[in-house]
C-alpha cells in the first residue's frame, strides 16, 4: 500500500499535550503520508488518578469529549492516551486501528499495535520494536528546514549543533556540569548552534547565555522560528545532554556524529537506550573533543508506518473477501 493509497484515510493523533509524544505520533503520521486530526486531552476522575488501570472508559471520561466518527487510525502516546485508545477501539466496533507508542504499562493486546524502543522490555505478537523514538526527523523536513535559516548555512565550518536540555526524574543540570559543558564548546575549533529546553532551569539557560557568545555561536532566544530541525540539517554533528531520549533519537535519526554530554543522575532505561544506539554505531560520549564518523541512520517512524500499512493491507484484503 502506498502513500497514494493512504491519502483518503482519516487519523486522529492523541496525546496529553507533551511535545515529545506528541512529536513521536506526528512522525508515524508523516512517513505514512497522512495529515493527522491532533486530540490534547485530560482525563475526569477516577480515570485521572488510575488510568490506565482502572478501564470501563466512557465517552464522558475525556475533557473534550471523544465522540464518533471514528477515524480509521488512531496513533497515541503518552498515559493519558491509553484509556482513550482503549476506548475508541471498543466504541468503534474495532474499525479504528489503535497504534500506541510506548510501552503503554497494560497487555498489548488492547490495542492493535504497539511500538516499543528497544530498550523497554516489553514484546508480544502485537509489538514492534524500534531502535530508539520515532520521530519526525526525514530528508523532506530537514531539507525544508534548514532553506528557512539561510545566515546558519553561512557559519563557518564546522558546524555543531548543541541541545541543552534540563531537570528531569533521572537526571539533573547542576551549575558545575554546566560550567565545564560551556569551557569544552567553546574550545572547540567550531561553529556553535545551541538551543536550550523548556525543562533547562532558568539559572543554568542564563549561564549558557552568558558564557556562549562570539562571532562563531549561535545561541536561540527562543524568539521566532524554532531553529531546531536546521540545526539537525545543517551540523557536522551533534552534542546532547543524555536526559532526553527524544533529542538523541532525532539527532540518531538525522545521520550525524552523535555526542552525548552527562548530567548528574543516571537510569537504568536510559543506560539501555544509549548501548543500543551505540551498538548502531550512531553515539559517543563527549569528552571535549568530535570527529566525523558514518553510520546508517535511525528509522523508526518509517518502520512502525511499514507495519502499520501492512496491516492495514490485511484489513482491506480481509474486507474484500468477506
Amino acid at each position: 500500500m502506498s502513500n497514494t493509497d493512504l491519502k483518503n484515510i482519516t487519523c486522529w493523533i492523541v496525546t496529553e499535550g507533551i511535545a515529545g509524544t506528541e512529536n513521536q505520533c506526528i512522525g508515524v503520521a508523516e512517513a505514512l503520508g497522512i495529515k493527522p486530526v491532533i486530540k490534547r486531552i485530560r482525563l475526569r476522575e477516577p480515570w485521572k488518578t488510575y488510568s490506565p488501570f482502572i478501564g470501563f472508559e466512557q465517552w464522558w471520561t475525556f475533557d473534550p469529549f471523544l465522540m464518533p466518527p471514528w477515524p480509521e487510525v488512531l496513533i497515541a502516546s503518552g498515559r493519558k492516551s491509553i484509556a482513550a485508545a482503549r476506548y475508541i477501539r471498543r466504541a468503534s466496533d474495532g474499525y479504528t486501528m489503535t497504534v500506541q507508542i510506548q510501552d503503554p504499562r497494560i497487555a498489548p493486546h488492547n490495542f492493535d499495535l504497539v511500538a516499543v524502543p528497544e530498550h523497554d522490555e516489553l514484546r508480544g505478537d502485537n509489538v514492534i520494536v524500534t531502535k530508539a523514538a520515532p520521530n519526525r526527523i526525514n530528508a523532506e523536513i530537514l531539507r525544508r528546514e534548514a532553506l528557512k535559516f539561510p545566515a546558519l548555512k553561512k557559519m563557518k565550518g564546522p558546524r555543531v549543533a548543541v541541545l541543552i536540555g534540563g531537570n528531569s526524574k533521572t537526571h539533573k543540570f547542576t551549575p558545575v556540569i554546566a560550567q565545564k559543558l560551556i569551557a569544552q564548546l567553546k574550545a572547540l575549533d567550531a561553529s556553535l548552534m545551541v538551543t536550550l529546553s523548556r525543562r533547562t532551569p532558568p539559572d543554568i539557560a542564563a549561564l549558557f547565555h552568558e558564557g556562549l557568545k562570539g562571532e562563531r555561536i549561535y545561541v536561540w532566544d527562543g524568539q521566532g522560528d524554532n531553529p531546531y530541525f536546521a540545526f539537525l540539517a545543517l551540523a557536522e554533528a551533534v552534542i546532547v545532554t543524555n536526559d532526553s531520549a527524544s533529542m538523541i533519537s532525532e539527532a540518531a535519526t538525522a545521520g550525524k556524529p552523535v555526542y552525548v554530554a552527562a548530567l548528574e543522575g543516571a537510569s537504568e532505561k536510559f543506560d539501555r537506550l544509549y548501548r543500543n544506539i551505540k551498538k548502531a554505531g550512531a553515539l559517543r560520549e563527549f569528552s571535549g573533543a568530535i570527529e566525523t564518523y558514518a553510520y546508517e541512520p535511525l528509522r523508526d517512524a518509517e518502520k512502525v508506518a511499514h507495519k502499520i500499512r501492512e496491516m492495514l493491507m490485511a484489513r482491506r484484503s480481509e474486507s474484500k473477501a468477506g
